[in-house]
């Protein structure tokens, strides 16, 4: 008899508990539950960060290389309502603001990876009912190139920008079929159009070797073709038919997602092996319009879309041997003394609230302290105002400013131990909501109002000296950072969403956050920062700083502004309080993505 280690190379291994990793197939014996167990790869979609601006009428994919590597060029949105020219790129984590399309479109078809891409065709309202103009993008800025020769939207679009492939589409008159083929500069047209002409259609694959499928006729299409350069072929025909869905992959390896009609294929999905379509599993969240990128069948991501309004939801597809539980928020305990415009300092599982407001012109002394499930109250502090927050641990903090009753600022400093409040050498220049970041012996203050100032001003423990200001000026600002030589300030009132790095001696510019907004929770460090909540309004976003961008991360569930959170971290945060009637109670805890092996337990039948 043959062995199981003659036909998978290793021994059956006893472990007590499961291994957080193992090769797929790989079978081991759990001696705490008594079973035999293995890893196996499945399909799932998880949801991930959404997007900027929430948008349909997409490229249905192909623009961009895959899951890590998609652009939402164009597009129609609700806020502004219309057709818009921005582009919204996707790096595997979330969305950051990219180049405008040169005319915004909606409807785009188009190929090629995110840092040489190409748009081409759809629907623009200065142009009916179909425009003819390429666009070329650099991962930077989009540049027009050579027109279609037929005019189309609701087109497929495959291959790169050097070697592109657009086909099918509705020319303002009538659903065509007919296929052109681009060098980079120019288009030229194939004799040889589809088989079965439609728009709203799938594609995948390249411009020697493509794969076209779905669609409109009118009426819902299982039409499938393959391209060789040079002509289509029929293949055997979709289990189902879907349009307006999104696609991507290969010629041998594609996948087809969500589209219309609501709900019967709103969140379908059907994959390609070269030979023959199966179904797949769904999308959590039904959608048609929606933007995609896929590499091959196993790894895809869909992005906005329709379904009575337009959606934001971003979800990744993965058929592999892991589970991935997305980056969110959950609800924590909630605080004892709702209030705003308090400080917050250090870690997920040991912060520290304080001061605030409770209602207009009540200030509050409360400070209390979190262990990552309930609240308690503590010593309280000296002096009761709306205040700055920093520290990285809940035994080290500093709050500083910012006001004390109506229109009366405050240049009072507290240092707290963990266990009392103490009073410090005042800050020099009052103002209204400067921002902060660092510890209880090493922080910065700067900006605020009114007037809005640029004033920065460094913390060394004992006094507080002035520094080179900020370049632009604002109050409500946020920070994230370790120490007075090192950090981020960013967004604030007036600012919108510029971004500022303090490098000890002066602050430079760097890359902009992509919403604007004042008043929230920063955390983390100059080259890890994480921003949540602010207003105006309420806002229910957060986004992420890598050190080179910022882009969008998990929604929070009780939006809100003028809130605090723990400094330490932008992977494991928490934020609390807030604005709202009465003052927000709420604590959330932020947890990034998590990747686990799929664990099966091995049973007979």
């Amino acid at each position: 008899m043959t062995t199981y280690k003659e036909i998978f190379g290793k021994y059956v291994k006893n472990y007590s508990s499961d291994p957080s990793s193992d090769a797929e197939g790989q079978v081991w014996y759990n001696t705490t539950s008594g079973t035999f167990k293995s890893v196996l790869s499945s399909a799932a979609w998880s949801s991930a960060a959404p997007m900027i601006t929430a948008k349909y009428a997409l490229d249905p994919g192909n623009i961009g290389s895959g899951q890590s590597d998609a652009l939402g060029a164009g597009g129609y949105s609700s806020s502004p309502l219309g057709f818009v020219n921005n582009t919204q790129e996707y790096n595997g984590s979330g969305w950051s603001s990219g180049g405008n399309l040169n005319v915004a479109t909606g409807y785009v078809s188009g190929g090629g990876p995110g840092t040489a891409a190409w748009g081409a065709g759809g629907q623009a309202p200065s142009v009916s009912p179909a425009t003819n103009v390429t666009q070329k993008y650099d991962g930077s800025s989009w540049t027009t190139s050579g027109n279609l020769n037929t005019g189309r939207t609701t087109a497929a679009g495959t291959g790169l920008q050097t070697a592109g492939l657009i086909f099918g589409g509705y020319n303002g008159t009538a659903i065509i079929g007919s296929t052109e083929e681009f060098n980079g500069s120019t288009w030229a047209n194939n004799p040889t159009g589809l088989n079965t002409s439609r728009r709203q259609l799938g594609a995948a694959g390249t411009q020697t070797a493509a794969l076209a499928f779905g669609g409109d006729l009118p009426g819902i299409s299982t039409a499938v073709e393959q391209y060789n350069g040079s002509t289509w072929t029929s293949l055997t025909s979709l289990p189902t038919g879907q349009r307006s869905a999104g696609s991507g992959g290969t010629q041998t390896s594609a996948i087809y997602f969500g589209g219309a009609p609501i709900p019967t294929n709103g969140t379908r999905t059907q994959i390609y092996d070269g030979t023959s379509w199966t179904t797949s599993a769904n999308m959590g969240s039904g959608r048609y319009e929606l933007g995609g990128a896929a590499a091959n069948n196993q790894s895809a991501v869909a992005f906005g879309g329709y379904n009575a309004s337009a959606k934001s939801n971003t979800e990744e597809y993965n058929f592999s041997s892991s589970i991935i539980t997305a980056a969110a928020w959950a609800s924590g305990g909630n605080m004892n003394t709702g209030r705003n415009g308090l400080g917050g300092a250090g870690t997920q599982t040991a912060s520290v609230a304080f001061g605030g407001g409770t209602s207009p012109g009540v200030d509050s002394v409360a400070t209390e302290e979190y262990d990552g499930a309930t609240w308690a109250t503590v010593n309280s502090m000296n002096t009761g105002r709306k205040l700055t927050g920093v520290g990285l641990l809940q035994t080290a903090a500093l709050g500083f400013g910012s006001y004390s009753g109506p229109n009366t600022f405050s240049s009072a400093t507290e240092s707290y131990d963990g266990t009392t409040w103490t009073n410090k050498n005042p800050i020099n220049t009052t103002s209204y909501f400067p921002g902060g970041f660092g510890t209880n012996t090493s922080a910065l203050k700067f900006g605020g109002g009114t007037p809005y100032i640029t004033t920065t001003e460094s913390w060394n423990g004992t006094s507080w000296t002035g520094v080179t200001g900020l370049n632009t000026a604002g109050a409500y600002m946020m920070g994230a950072g370790v120490s007075n030589t090192d950090g981020i300030g960013f967004g604030g009132y007036t600012r919108t969403t510029a971004t500022e790095q303090w490098n000890g001696s002066s602050w430079t510019t760097v890359a902009s956050m992509n919403i604007a907004r004042n008043g929230g929770s920063g955390s983390g460090t100059s080259g890890s920062a994480l921003v949540a909540g602010g207003s105006p309004g309420s806002i229910v976003s957060s986004e992420v700083y890598n050190g080179s961008i910022w882009f969008t991360g998990a929604n929070i569930t009780s939006p809100r502004g003028t809130l605090a959170g723990a400094r330490a971290s932008a992977t494991s945060s928490v934020i609390f309080g807030g604005s709202g009637t009465p003052r927000s109670t709420a604590t959330e805890e932020f947890n990034s993505e998590t990747t686990a092996a799929n664990v099966k337990t091995i049973t007979t039948s």
